[in-house]
């Protein structure tokens, strides 16, 4: 199960986004060796969940990704 994904983390530049491991900036886990991956909010801004298609549904109350139902998709 993938973890949650934060709208606003504190320090996003710390971390790598590019996959469920959140590596630090400094070291990156995954073999991408390139550099990190930016949070969307350092790219798009602080209201960045509420444009485009993420095809995941948000809580802006909690700050983070709202449970989804697997039940839900069954159909």
């Amino acid at each position: 199960m993938a973890k949650k994904f934060p709208l606003h983390p504190k320090h996003p530049e710390r971390i790598c986004w590019g996959c469920d491991k959140y590596c630090a900036a400094d070291s990156l886990l995954c073999g991408n060796g390139s550099g990190r991956t930016e949070h969307p909010m350092e790219m798009l801004g602080e209201d960045w969940y509420k444009w485009g298609d993420w095809a995941r549904e948000f809580d802006s109350s909690s700050g983070s990704e709202k449970p989804t139902d697997p039940s839900a998709d069954a159909t």
